[in-house]
């Protein structure tokens, strides 16, 4: 596999971008729960036939680009065109106290986001990443490995994670979120997205709480072949509240705040949103700490 996968890394963006799209529709033609998921999550949103055929071809490039960025040799700069369209939001916010979070929902080129963001500006204001450990021993030491470059720090999603992302923020630098990947259980809140509840995460909140961060949204659009990609950032659509009856009640009005933003966010491009996400499932119970 890992032979595979070194292949793949060394074909040009054209054919990454061509096969990609194949392979989408190929993973859409054999799994009936992916086709279910599809169906069900761009439905509740309104999605046109047209973006939603899209996202199934992004969704296979989305998985076929991986190998370029994973295997991209640390000290190379990205060899894609990135351009940037409000960076200068990013720039007013770096070393402020209490650091700068970053939301990224499942949309474009989220490995993409953190590898540009870590090239542009990682050097003085270093990176760290939420993400969930591969199960497969080799796919984890891969994930690892291709993670770990100059200006990327990541957390794996579980306690220690969390304490690593609050030390980061209160040194003054950033923190990448997917505030619309399910967390586990009894780490969430039901709260609407698109109309229908779903276990939504309160870290993103949680952590602008515990040492006020500023807070952005950020995601890669992906152009295709040579064009490259451009990294879009923006104002979170409203505030998050500041104040509740309770903490439940405080957290879930910041969870429905995230998810509407986010939902803003998907209908300026929603061929370029993963829904073949499972958004809607239950949450999983929380892994418990080693070491």
């Amino acid at each position: 596999m890992l032979g595979v996968i070194r292949w793949l890394s060394r074909l040009s963006p054209s054919a990454t971008y061509v096969l990609g799209g194949w392979l989408g529709w190929l993973a859409w033609l054999v799994s009936p729960s992916l086709r279910r998921h599809v169906a069900h999550n761009a439905a509740l949103a309104g999605v046109s036939a047209a973006d939603r055929r899209r996202s199934i071809a992004e969704a296979g490039r989305l998985v076929m680009e991986l190998p370029r960025l994973w295997l991209r040799p640390a000290d190379r700069p990205i060899p894609d065109p990135v351009r940037w369209e409000g960076a200068e939001l990013i720039e007013r916010r770096l070393g402020q106290p209490g650091g700068l979070l970053l939301l990224t929902p499942h949309m474009g080129s989220f490995e993409m986001a953190a590898q540009a963001f870590a090239e542009r500006f990682g050097a003085a204001h270093p990176l760290t990443v939420l993400y969930r450990p591969a199960r497969q021993d080799w796919l984890r030491h891969l994930q690892e490995t291709a993670r770990a470059r100059p200006g990327i720090a990541t957390a794996p999603a579980s306690l220690a994670g969390v304490r690593q992302m609050i030390r980061a923020l209160r040194r003054g630098e950033t923190v990448g979120l997917l505030p619309d990947q399910v967390p586990p259980d009894g780490q969430g809140v039901w709260a609407p997205f698109f109309g229908e509840p779903a276990y939504t995460m309160t870290l993103a909140a949680r952590l602008v709480q515990q040492t006020g961060a500023q807070l952005l949204v950020l995601w890669c659009e992906r152009l295709g072949g040579r064009d490259g990609y451009v990294m879009r950032v923006s104002e979170l659509a409203e505030p998050l509240p500041g104040r509740a009856d309770s903490d439940a009640a405080l957290q879930l009005a910041a969870a429905t705040a995230i998810n509407r933003a986010m939902e803003t966010l998907i209908r300026q491009n929603p061929g370029q949103y993963l829904w073949g996400y499972n958004r809607y499932k239950q949450p999983r119970a929380m892994a418990a700490e080693h070491g």
